[in-house]
């Protein structure tokens, strides 16, 4: 596995960067990672790894570089607090714009065999949900998707496979929420919905306190099992 920080070209005619991780046979399918609210900090860059060690190409874009480039944050009270704020200052409409372009960028690129997916954490699985209705991708993975229920119009959008992780005892995201989404996809062909017994928001990060090394193996065993079939 090799890694590397690549620019991607804007749509509107600037460039960010994106974290890019090839699978040691140096080519493969494609994933567009989607940062939690955190940045591409070490941990979304390990997950990048992960999955290339997978057998995936994955490119994690910079989707803050609009306030700040480079965003690199850890899990403490100071770091959420900033975290915050810059997703309360995300344009999600531009976040999309620039997904799109990390899409296209990244289907472009000699290591992808051509198919990508979107596959993201909390902010990021929003932007997952998002990409799957706007942004061209094959198929989505979308763990513990933040406030997805406030935008549950662009559901119809959704043409391709896509899968929703939620955690039962998720702190921010309700369960009436998780309903409303259940309900919308219930006659969705192409949508899968798992909800985990007793864990919290962010089980998949073992940085954090509500990390469930159990939750977060079947979480990602289920994730590669539907990209295997699903693109």
């Amino acid at each position: 596995m090799t890694s590397s920080m690549i620019d991607i070209a804007s749509n509107d005619g600037q460039s960010f960067q994106g974290y890019l991780a090839l699978p040691p046979t140096g080519t493969g399918p494609g994933i567009v990672l989607i940062q939690e609210i955190f940045g591409v900090n070490s941990h979304i860059r390990a997950v990048a790894d992960q999955y290339a060690l997978d057998g995936y190409v994955v490119l994690a874009p910079d989707l803050f570089w609009r306030q700040q480039r480079g965003v690199n944050l850890g899990y403490t009270e100071a770091d959420f607090g900033s975290a915050m704020g810059f997703m309360q200052k995300m344009d999600f409409g531009l976040a999309v714009e620039d997904l799109t372009a990390t899409v296209a960028a990244l289907r472009a690129r000699a290591e992808c065999t051509g198919r990508v997916a979107s596959l993201g954490y909390c902010m990021g699985g929003l932007l997952s949900y998002l990409s799957a209705a706007s942004a061209g991708v094959d198929a989505a993975v979308c763990y513990y998707p933040g406030s997805i229920e406030n935008r549950l119009d662009q559901a119809d959008k959704v043409r391709c496979p896509i899968l929703i992780h939620f955690a039962e005892k998720d702190h921010y995201i309700s369960a009436a929420a998780v309903k409303a989404v259940q309900e919308k996809f219930a006659d969705a062909k192409n949508a899968v919905i798992e909800v985990y017994p007793g864990v919290d928001h962010g089980f998949n990060c073992w940085e954090r306190p509500s990390y469930n090394q159990k939750t977060s193996s079947l979480a990602h065993g289920l994730s590669l099992s539907f990209l295997a079939k699903a693109y």
